[in-house]
């Protein structure tokens, strides 16, 4: 009968040790996510990025040729030829 008692006093003991151990990894999950979180926003927002140095004057684009399409490519002739 003791050992009855003990085994009901371990096993209730062990199960709260078992749910301790539990919420401790769903904290420490939490905690993981949050910091990823706040990284990621971070980033999202840009606000410690400085991209002045990326900036490019839309006059420039005026002075890029156009690059014409070769019309004349014809698959049957040429290119499968063995």
């Amino acid at each position: 009968m003791v050992c009855t008692a003990y085994m009901t006093l371990y096993g209730a003991e062990n199960n709260q040790t078992t749910e301790n151990n539990v919420s401790k990894k769903a904290l420490q999950k939490a905690i993981e996510l949050e910091k990823k979180y706040a990284k990621e926003q971070r980033f999202y927002q840009g606000s410690e990025y400085d991209l002045k140095s990326k900036e490019f004057d839309p006059e420039l684009l005026k002075k890029v040729p156009a690059i014409e399409p070769d019309y004349d490519f014809d698959m049957d002739t040429g290119v499968y030829d063995d």
